[in-house]
């Protein structure tokens, strides 16, 4: 099994391989990662490895309240995440590779970054600016029938657009550009589905493509159903990327 040893940014949502992942930097722990990053040759992966956060811990701060102005105090490595932070994160977590990181005139950093591959982790570590963490990839297994649940599951997420549009009294978007290769959708509609993170966790840490369409075919129909009966829901885009809240 390939390890490595990235650096580690840890979100309040879940990165799946192929998904586009935008974030805003402002933390000076992620803004010396986007920094030691920028060092590397842009011909070259800029890798980071993004883990959700396990529920109850915190992920960043509370910004000071009006009329207070006074800065943020400034953040370790491991603040917000306990003396154990291995035990805050999700184990298994995504590949980043940054296509784009723009410094702006506050120091802070807009990135524009994809998911690449399935990781989990293995130890992490705090002894430097910011946490890095030693990760083994985790391949990607296809499965029995993965090409017949895609089917299913395409037409399913269809019609979960349809009543979730339909609640939300707004139109539809075509889903006819979404692609057929199953662990592509796999991924596709486990980003998109308007689910929980410990829903989309769940999803990422499936051990192959077929189960995760399996599961996805079951919280499709189950959605489906619970959107059917209901006469409006929350203002949430339906295809919305996770942003950083550091």
């Amino acid at each position: 099994m390939t390890t490595a040893r990235l650096p580690l940014f840890p979100l309040n949502a879940v990165l799946f391989p192929g998904l586009v992942l935008p974030l805003n930097v402002f933390e000076e722990r992620y803004r010396t990662l986007m920094r030691e990053l920028l060092k590397t040759d842009e011909s070259e992966p800029r890798r980071f490895a993004v883990v959700a956060v396990r529920d109850g811990h915190e992920l960043s701060p509370t910004a000071p309240g009006l009329p207070d102005q006074a800065p943020l105090p400034e953040r370790g490595p491991t603040d917000g995440f306990g003396p154990e932070p291995l035990a805050a994160f999700h184990h298994v977590g995504c590949v980043a590779d940054a296509a784009t990181i723009r410094e702006r005139p506050d120091g802070s950093f807009e990135v524009m970054a994809t998911g690449t591959t399935r990781v989990r982790l293995l130890s992490v570590d705090a002894s430097g600016p910011y946490l890095t963490a030693e990760v083994e990839e985790l391949p990607e297994e296809v499965g029995e029938g993965a090409s017949a649940l895609a089917e299913a599951v395409l037409r399913a997420f269809r019609a979960y657009q349809k009543r979730l549009a339909g609640a939300r009294e707004r139109t539809l978007a075509t889903g006819d550009d979404l692609p057929d290769e199953p662990s592509v959708v796999s991924y596709l509609i486990a980003a998109a589905a308007v689910l929980d993170t410990p829903s989309k966790q769940r999803l990422l840490e499936t051990p192959d493509t077929a189960a995760r369409l399996r599961e996805e075919l079951r919280l499709l129909r189950s959605e489906t159903a619970v959107i059917r009966h209901l006469p409006s829901l929350p203002a949430v885009d339906l295809t919305r990327s996770p942003t950083s809240p550091n």
